[in-house]
């Protein structure tokens, strides 16, 4: 490239997000594909392509990772809880490294959203309210309704924060740059956080500062254990996903987002409307939600190219989270910065299965040859 050329969009600049670097602004969004081993739920050697593609990303934040097998909420999701799964995702990060990525596990409660064949001793899921969740989970039959959740007894919250806990150690253990802890899209963090599944009457429900209690005991609990500049959090404050509201959304969050931002986390990634639909779905004011964290801010949800460079170069985000657009392109950073056609994503190959619509998407090169 000439030193005539211009300048390339903010986009595709380096950011540093607590103590990880990225080269560029465009990060990977957590995305399940339920293709961990059957019995281990340990990353393989097809875990370990599909990432080693996708790490020319800024940041890879990796698939919902279960803290415990309590945490699990569909078939074939990694854990990071086990001897096995710690060494498989070692073998993942080692290949995001030696092509130059960064990547963070993404850990993950998923609360009531389960079913009971996937729980210990076929028990009951766990809540912070005994409210039936209005979604599916995916088994191997296919997707079924999920079960009857129990309410959690105040006692048991600090076996689930060491939980997370061992989870962030065990992260970094299997090499990777951080944790994002997973407070999004109705799991177990959003429905403490929203007043639509906790109904709670003890110290972890009723106000703001109540249901932010059990969130904000796991921040400090994974900060105090791998440091708070490797800790990064996703929330999703107006996604309807798995059935969560609440009445003010608004307040909820700015107030977490300030205690997020006082504690000094990497970053706040942020599903902006509904989880993979509208973004308009609810009036919320994502600048208030930046300003109130203070900190890194990376913006996810429908987001193309344009609209990207856009939101960066106005400062309103530092980085954007593709999800979809990583699926079919493996090298999408490429992509974005030539301004090249995407391949089509297959809907049909999302969850579970093999290399098809997994590993087998073709890079610009392939294309051209």
């Amino acid at each position: 490239m000439s030193s005539s050329a211009e300048p390339q969009p903010k986009l595709f600049t380096p950011l540093s997000a607590g103590d990880i670097d990225l080269r560029n602004r465009v990060v990977m969004a957590p995305l399940t594909r339920n293709r961990a081993t059957p019995g281990s739920d340990a990353p393989n050697a097809l875990n370990v392509a599909y990432y080693r593609q996708r790490a020319s990303a800024g940041l890879i934040i990796s698939e919902g990772t279960q803290i415990s097998q309590q945490g699990q909420g569909y078939i074939w999701t990694p854990g990071i809880h086990s001897p096995a799964q710690i060494e498989g995702w070692k073998a993942v990060t080692e290949a995001v490294h030696a092509e130059g990525g960064k990547i963070v596990a993404q850990i993950w409660h998923v609360g009531r959203v389960s079913h009971v064949s996937l729980q210990p001793g076929n028990k009951a899921p766990v809540a912070p309210s005994a409210i039936l969740a209005p979604t599916k989970t995916y088994l191997e039959s296919g997707f079924v309704p999920v079960s009857q959740p129990r309410a959690l007894a105040a006692e048991e919250l600090s076996g689930i924060v060491a939980d997370y806990t061992r989870a962030a150690e065990n992260a970094r253990e299997a090499g990777f740059d951080g944790i994002e802890l997973h407070g999004a899209n109705g799991y177990l963090i959003d429905q403490f956080l929203k007043d639509g599944t906790n109904r709670r009457t003890d110290a972890y429900g009723g106000s703001i500062e109540n249901r932010l209690r059990f969130p904000l005991e796991v921040v400090d609990a994974v900060t105090k254990a791998i440091g708070k500049g490797r800790v990064g959090i996703r929330v999703s404050p107006v996604s309807p996903a798995n059935g969560v509201s609440d009445t003010d959304p608004q307040a909820v969050f700015d107030r977490l987002a300030a205690e997020l931002g006082a504690r000094g986390l990497a970053f706040l990634h942020v599903v902006e409307g509904a989880t993979g639909g509208p973004r308009d779905i609810a009036p919320f004011d994502y600048l208030a939600l930046r300003r109130a964290f203070g900190g890194v801010y990376i913006a996810n949800n429908g987001f193309d190219r344009e609209t990207a460079i856009e939101a960066v170069e106005s400062g309103r985000v530092d980085a954007v989270a593709f999800g979809k657009a990583f699926i079919a392109n493996p090298d999408l950073v490429e992509r974005l910065k030539r301004n090249a056609p995407l391949n089509t994503l297959q809907t049909e190959t999302l969850y579970g299965g093999d290399a098809r619509g997994y590993t087998d998407y073709p890079f610009l090169a392939e294309k051209a040859a």
